[in-house]
């Protein structure tokens, strides 16, 4: 039995993401349009619903697309704003974890306090 060769370019929720963030409609892409939309790009829908389908609910439950109207894989899909703005910044998130990993243990940070709230009472007391 020989295997068949991996099929080059994206994969079907890469095109529904690209599809939907392409999008300016202010309530989302409707399932019928986003059909339309991926056959269009030379998709094989009718082909591929079960697909489709897969990949939506997959997108949904990652957080990629948030649903605005209609349940399961029916009614209109829009983009995450909160995935947006990571997908746009990403240099912008690399920066923070350096900076999160010099954090210091729970001991040294408490330890620090209490040094500078001493240092904080010498300084404010006038006769001392």
């Amino acid at each position: 039995m020989t295997s068949k060769p991996k099929k080059v370019g994206l994969s079907v929720g890469e095109l529904i993401v690209k599809a939907v963030a392409a999008s300016k409609e202010r309530n989302g892409l409707s399932v019928a349009a986003l059909k339309k939309a991926l056959a269009a790009g030379g998709y094989d829908v009718d082909k591929n619903k079960a697909r489709v389908k897969t990949a939506i609910k997959s997108l949904v439950a990652k957080g990629t697309l948030v649903q605005t109207k209609g349940t399961r894989t029916s009614g209109s899909f829009k983009m995450n704003k909160a995935t947006e703005s990571k997908a746009k910044k990403p240099a912008a998130a690399k920066a923070k974890k350096p900076a999160a990993a010099a954090k210091k243990s729970p001991k040294k940070a408490a330890a620090a306090l209490q040094l500078l709230d001493r240092t904080k009472l010498k300084e404010n007391c006038q006769d001392c």
